[in-house]
Parts: structure tokens; C-alpha cells; sequence
């Protein structure tokens, strides 16, 4: 009789992970679309306004290397000891739902753009006395261009029409 009760509860189990949305194989969110392809990448950099549209996605992707201990990027992904930065572009700032926030940052009193971006990524400590974020800073603005464009390709960042 044991042995039938625990047949039936693995039954049930396996039931229940093969109905769920990605099989049960994650913790994760499936993903809502599939990545970009270069192609599609080449046109959102070329869509990006002055200087970003000449950034070098390779260049930002190693420089994003110095932000991925503490964000993700990918729609639906996690917070770390950053908030997720998919949809960062518009958005105000501190105000992404569940990320426990500064009070500078939810102070601020602006909408995440490149050049607030710009001046946050320059040095965040000078930018914003109070944030807790610790990072040093990208001093080389070349390298700043290139991270705001692959942000904005990787991020869902849409050009205003």
C-alpha cells in the first residue's frame, strides 16, 4: 500500500511539471521571445540616436562584464544586489516594483536616458551622494557610449517614432 501511495504522489508530481509553462527544468522565467539576432542587433544600434548609434556592441558587452556580478539584463530576470536593468530606459528612477532601493536613488526625481546614464556610469557616488551602489566608475566615455548602446540594444529600449 505504501509503495502505491508513493507511486501515486511521483505520478502527480511528474503531471505537474510537465504542465508547467517551461517543463518545471527552472526557477526561471521562460523566456518571452527568442534573443536578437546580429542582423536585428546592427539595425536597433543604427536606430540609436548620435553617438550612440556608432557604439561598439562588442566593446559595451565587456564593459557590461564589470556590471553582470550585480544586474541582469534579460526581461523577467532577477534582481541581484542591483536592480534587473531590462527596461531601464524611460523607466523613473527607483522606482522598479520589489528592488529595495536609497533613498537618493528613489529621491532623484528623473527618468533613466543616456545622459543621466552617462553621468550615473562616469561615477556613481559623485553623480548621486547616498546610493549604495558601489562601483567605481567607467572614466573612459568611448567605453561609457559603447555600454549605453549595448544596454539600449540588449535592454528593450525603443526609439521614440
Amino acid at each position: 500500500m505504501r509503495k502505491l501511495k508513493l507511486a501515486a504522489v511521483a505520478a502527480l508530481c511528474l503531471t505537474a511539471t510537465a504542465c508547467s509553462k517551461d517543463g518545471g527544468s527552472s526557477g526561471e522565467p521562460p523566456a518571452s521571445a527568442p534573443a536578437p539576432t546580429d542582423a536585428e542587433k546592427a539595425a536597433a544600434l543604427a536606430a540609436l540616436p548620435a553617438p550612440y548609434n556608432t557604439g561598439d556592441l562588442s566593446n559595451g558587452q565587456s564593459k557590461f562584464a564589470l556590471c553582470r556580478s550585480c544586474h541582469t539584463i534579460t526581461e523577467g530576470g532577477p534582481d541581484l544586489t542591483g536592480p534587473n536593468l531590462y527596461g531601464v530606459f524611460g523607466r523613473q528612477a527607483g522606482s522598479k516594483v520589489g528592488y529595495a532601493y536609497s533613498d537618493a536613488v528613489k529621491a532623484a526625481g528623473f527618468a533613466w536616458d543616456a545622459e543621466h546614464l552617462d553621468k550615473w556610469l562616469s561615477n556613481p557616488r559623485e553623480f548621486m551622494p547616498g546610493t549604495k551602489m558601489t562601483f567605481a566608475g567607467l572614466h573612459d566615455p568611448k567605453d561609457r557610449i559603447d555600454l549605453i548602446a549595448y544596454l539600449k540594444v540588449e535592454t528593450g529600449y525603443k526609439p521614440a517614432p
